[in-house]
């Protein structure tokens, strides 16, 4: 027996360990990946706002100049869009260019909150079939080295062996198609927080460029200064009409 059929009868048994342990591998990934979407959905569900009753009381208090009441309002929230406006307004007082950059700031440092886990399940889903057709591949290599070796009379077990393996591969898209469909609702609630906190930012800013232009939206104009002559300059100008008055 030379070194390639050693080599071959190696890998085979192999097979035969592997391909069940990939069904094993796939369900522990399936309760992984159900953990992580039942964890994202109650981050999301815990941090729900009403966009439009905290962007009408923002607008309500910062025409009041109430910055003070304005982060109360964002701290008893607990939305990730309060926490990005309440970082942005303590930059208030250096004016909107400052708070603006801090709202992309903010966002940028909040984002990987938002998206913890959605790496996994875009990785699981897109790579758990393959995994599944990796079991199946090596199901079906086990099931015809006994093909090779069995009477006729086993036929029926050498079918229900690539049967069996064929199961890999159904349970590798059961456990992507989950994965697939919660990555893209998380990804896209994800990008709804962003919008959301770039439109509260848009009322804080608005507020704060309102307040240093007039009624009309244009900057008010300062009061001229009208130059008024002293008493020794009035004398001066009327000795100096008098002598041509004289002549």
């Amino acid at each position: 027996m030379n070194s390639a059929s050693v080599l071959m009868q190696k890998l085979v048994f192999v097979a035969e360990l592997a391909s069940s342990a990939v069904l094993y591998v796939l369900l522990l990934l399936s309760v992984i990946s159900i953990g992580v979407i039942i964890e994202r959905w109650w981050f999301f569900r815990r941090r729900r706002v009403d966009v439009d009753a905290l962007s009408d009381e923002l607008r309500r208090l910062l025409a009041k100049k109430d910055v003070a009441a304005a982060r109360k309002a964002l701290i008893a929230s607990p939305s990730v869009e309060a926490a990005i406006i309440l970082e942005a307004l303590d930059w208030y007082d250096e004016g909107p260019d400052a708070v603006e950059q801090i709202l992309v700031r903010a966002v940028r440092s909040r984002r990987r909150r938002f998206e913890a886990g959605l790496l996994f399940l875009g990785t699981l889903g897109n790579n758990a079939p393959f995994i599944g057709l990796f079991g199946t591949v090596l199901g079906i290599v086990t099931a015809f080295r006994e093909l090779g070796t069995a009477q006729m009379g086993a036929m029926g077990n050498v079918m229900s062996g690539i049967s069996e393996a064929l199961i890999s591969t159904a349970v590798g898209i059961l456990v992507a198609l989950p994965a697939v469909i919660f990555y893209n609702v998380f990804q896209k609630k994800g990008a709804d927080v962003e919008e959301q906190a770039g439109a509260l930012g848009n009322v804080v800013l608005a507020s704060m460029k309102s307040d240093k232009q007039g009624p009309n939206g244009a900057h008010p104009r300062e009061p001229e200064v009208v130059p008024v002559k002293s008493t020794a300059h009035a004398e001066r100008a009327e000795t100096a009409r008098r002598p041509e008055a004289e002549a």
